[in-house]
């Protein structure tokens, strides 16, 4: 049996690319964090967390949970900033690894995601998250489904 379902044109993928910054954002959790994109292109983005001291331990280092939150959601952002609409909207993360090397000790917390390698369904992204002076605080490998 045939697709008989629309295709979306290059243009109208690259309008629903965009929003994705938005309606991101705009979540409730994601917006809780207040995260922000500072770089969104095809395949690699950089999302920032401002330092607020309400997602820490101790009023200075991040809680680990942030960290691994703004990490799958920069690496989620990775897959979608250069998604083929027609094969699916239905997403979500599969598998993450986050190993945790450093500290993010009242700084902004940022995250560079890089998308390496798509397939049919699944896309795998590896992210690095630092201190706003560059000091690595952890790294991730990504897995992150789209049906």
């Amino acid at each position: 049996m045939a697709d008989t379902t629309p295709r979306l044109s290059e243009e109208e993928q690259e309008q629903r690319r965009k929003a994705l910054t938005d309606m991101m954002t705009k979540t409730p959790f994601i917006s809780s964090l207040g995260m922000v994109f500072d770089k969104y292109e095809p395949d690699e983005v950089i999302m920032r967390v401002p330092f607020q001291a309400e997602l820490t331990n101790d009023g200075t280092f991040y809680h680990g949970g942030v960290v691994a939150s703004a990490i799958d959601t920069a690496g989620a952002a990775a897959v979608w900033s250069n998604h083929d609409f027609n094969k699916g909207m239905r997403a979500s993360t599969i598998s993450m690894t986050v190993q945790y090397v450093g500290a993010c000790k009242k700084s902004d917390l940022v995250c560079h995601a890089r998308c390496i390698k798509r397939g049919k369904e699944l896309s795998f992204s590896e992210i690095t998250a630092t201190d706003s002076d560059g000091k690595v605080v952890a790294h991730s490998v990504h897995t992150y489904r789209i049906v």
